[in-house]
């Protein structure tokens, strides 16, 4: 007995070693195989999303292979179309960059001339007058005492003599090389080269994406049948449960960023703002990121806004509206469309932000609360993870 109760410690010790460094193993395992686990992950999003689709096309018989590429074709036209719309509206935007930038520079230094007389009105009313005349004669002395010792030196110096001449060396003609610019294809092979790991890698997602629907009966029945008994039941809820998690979060937040979308571009074109059509659906996505969507989502009208002369009112009421739009949608239509399915708490929010933005940047930022509500779903299937998913949940 007293071996035995010697031992319990010691495996339980040997126990939280090993989860331990299995922990650390999946944490570096995610951030050295970021690209990889950042497609899947995204292609499994599509995936969710794309699957109710692919069962209502299937009402109109067709197998699901031939189902799953129609919507994929569907997909990557209307993807192609905003691509083409957010491009010509950024072809027009470059064009027309000089004239922000004289904008800017006229704005900023008209904010400067103002601050000065702002702080010139406070200095007025704030130090009395015989202590500003005291510290002017205090700054002038330093200055008069100076320009004084200048004049005794000068007096004091003999005329110069002037050096004699020398013989000019004789004048070579400067010699310009004309450097030819690179030609479009290095420049493209420059930017190809930069980025090449992430343009492979997402070239993977519509193929990958495909075959996670084509195949989904399968990898399904698959992955039930490597359990048995009561864990397969649990198995099946975790599957269904991760799927609608995940679901409900990306289609709310399409929802919501185009119905923002639609109102801030109508909004912007009322007040005749340039490139109104990507200034709105700019304003509406930005509004949905975490924490900082409120400031970014007030940016894209006030720098539009910035072309139109004169009209710094109609920049405050800009960046008013948007920021009003902001908050109704997250805090009256969120919670109803997308809270009542995630059901995190905002410091597992927090927390998930923090660690997948540290682990995949920005990409992880956008995927975290996704993410950790497919964790919270699985959690809330198994008996001994249910204490995670209380303390994820609200």
């Amino acid at each position: 007995m007293a071996i035995l109760s010697a031992t319990l410690p010691t495996q339980r010790a040997f126990h939280r070693g090993v989860t331990v460094i299995a922990v650390a193993a999946v944490i570096a395992l995610l951030y050295f195989g970021k690209p990889f686990f950042v497609t899947v992950a995204v292609s499994a999003m599509l995936a969710f999303v794309l699957d109710p689709i692919v069962l209502l096309v299937m009402r109109l018989r067709l197998p699901r292979p031939a189902a799953t590429s129609v919507v994929i074709i569907l997909t990557l036209t209307a993807a192609y179309l905003v691509g083409v719309m957010i491009w010509t509206q950024v072809s027009v935007l470059t064009r027309d960059l000089p004239t922000y930038t004289s904008r800017v520079s006229e704005v900023l230094d008209k904010t400067s001339a103002k601050l000065d007389e702002i702080e010139n009105a406070a200095l007025t009313a704030i130090v009395p007058q015989r202590l500003r005349e005291q510290e002017q004669e205090i700054q002038h002395k330093p200055q008069e005492a100076a320009k004084a010792r200048k004049r005794k030196a000068v007096r004091n110096t003999p005329a110069a003599v002037p050096p004699p001449q020398q013989q000019q060396p004789p004048q070579v003609q400067e010699v310009r090389i004309k450097t030819e610019p690179k030609p479009a294809i290095s420049l493209i092979y420059g930017y190809l080269s930069e980025h090449a790991e992430t343009i492979l890698m997402a070239s993977f997602v519509p193929f990958l994406t495909y075959f996670m629907l084509s195949w989904s009966d399968h990898f399904r029945k698959s992955i039930l049948n490597m359990f048995g008994g009561e864990q397969r039941y649990v198995a099946r809820r975790s599957l269904d449960s991760v799927a609608e998690a995940t679901r409900a979060y990306l289609v709310g937040n399409v929802i919501l960023g185009l119905l923002l979308s639609i109102a801030s571009a109508g909004i912007f074109f009322l007040f005749k703002v340039p490139y109104w059509p990507l200034i709105g659906l700019l304003s509406g996505f930005f509004s949905l990121l975490p924490y900082v969507g409120l400031p970014l989502a007030m940016l894209p009208p006030v720098i539009a806004a910035l072309a139109i002369p004169n009209k710094f009112t109609v920049i405050l009421s800009l960046a008013a509206v948007a920021g009003s739009l902001h908050l109704v949608a997250m805090n009256l239509a969120y919670p109803k469309v997308v809270g009542r399915h995630v059901h995190l708490n905002p410091l597992a929010v927090t927390l998930s932000l923090m660690f997948w933005t540290l682990m995949w940047g920005g990409v992880g930022l956008i995927l975290a609360v996704p993410i950790t509500a497919a964790a919270k779903g699985v959690c809330e299937q198994i008996e001994s993870l249910q204490p995670i998913a209380k303390l994820l949940g609200d």
